[in-house]
């Protein structure tokens, strides 16, 4: 039964996530808002609401703050190497399509992060900023932490003026919106309901199948949780794939990744008992590592031009998840 309540609430965050990736791309058609903007910014955020509730319930309601990083990392690893297969299937398009130069920016933004995280592991950046008694603080932050919001500000500023392409490779690739643009925002809004509270009770269901099979928290976090939770971008890149919107569908994964961390900074500054920067488990030190070189597999890719180069990167991002996985 445990395990039938946790696919059918996969199968709910999916449903409910792809219902706003699909108002998000009628915005993007009824509006004249960057595309980079609403893919890195907008549908990023909506796509990784899942990791945002998920990750606030594993550290203030679960205290498990294992399972929250384990989850933050393993989505990131997991969204990369989903992006790189849908890529390998719409290699030719994805090729000659034209990609807001603001992702690139955003990709070395997502690498600072991943450097931010692993001085912290290795202790060169753990300065924690406590107001109130030591022993039982009511505000405490990491400077980890503080890194990661000025990154992620700069990633906002960044997609937000950037203008990049429209619509598919043209105008009439995209189909016509019947529907009123409140319509569709209520309609976006609503779907985020969904998104929310199926969610937080993945996250009960996913702390209960750790305890059950007697899994690291962050082996957990990174597989059923992390994975389940990654399920709303890819299902909605591989839609924009197929529309042809290939910027705001890499956007949308590049974004998703930065708010990632951004999550896991909101989390740390709400969790009282300690850090969410933990490593006592070895997978979420994987993860850290093979997730900086996925980036930097996905930012060679954007930097060249040539199919085959592409192809390469991700294979590279595919191989760095599955190494994660045999590690």
């Amino acid at each position: 039964m445990l395990y039938i309540s946790y696919i059918i609430t996969v199968a709910a965050v999916v449903w409910f996530s792809i219902l706003a990736s699909r108002y998000i791309d009628m915005i993007d058609r009824s509006t004249k808002l960057s595309g980079a903007f609403l893919g890195g910014v907008l549908l990023s955020a909506i796509t990784s609401l899942p990791e945002l509730f998920t990750s606030i319930s594993a550290t203030v309601l679960i205290d498990n703050p294992s399972l929250c990083i384990g989850n933050i990392l393993g989505s990131n690893l997991f969204n990369f190497a989903m992006l790189a297969v849908v890529i390998l299937c719409f290699l030719k398009g994805f090729s000659s399509a034209h990609l807001a130069c603001s992702h690139k920016k955003v990709l070395i933004l997502l690498l600072a992060m991943y450097v931010a995280v692993t001085l912290n592991w290795r202790g060169i950046v753990d300065a924690e900023i406590i107001l109130g008694n030591p022993s039982s603080p009511w505000f405490y932050v990491s400077l980890t932490s503080i890194i990661i919001f000025a990154l992620y500000a700069l990633s906002v500023k960044y997609l937000a003026t950037d203008n990049g392409p429209e619509c598919g490779e043209a105008e009439e690739d995209c189909p016509p919106v019947t529907l009123s643009l409140k319509a569709i925002v209520i309609r976006f809004i609503l779907a985020s309901l969904g998104i929310i509270i199926a969610s937080v009770i993945l996250t009960y269901i996913t702390d209960d199948i750790a305890t059950e099979l007697n899994l690291g928290s962050g082996l957990a976090g990174a597989i059923f949780l992390g994975v389940a939770t990654s399920l709303p971008e890819v299902t909605s890149t591989i839609s924009l794939f197929r529309m042809r919107n290939f910027d705001i569908a890499f956007g949308n994964i590049a974004g998703s990744n930065i708010f990632n961390y951004f999550v896991l900074g909101v989390a740390d500054l709400l969790y009282l008992g300690g850090t969410t920067y933990y490593f006592d488990d070895s997978k979420v030190i994987g993860l850290t590592i093979f997730g900086a070189l996925a980036s930097v597999a996905m930012y060679v890719m954007l930097r060249n031009s040539n199919k085959w180069v592409k192809a390469i990167c991700a294979v590279l991002a595919i191989a760095c998840y599955i190494a994660f996985l045999t590690a």
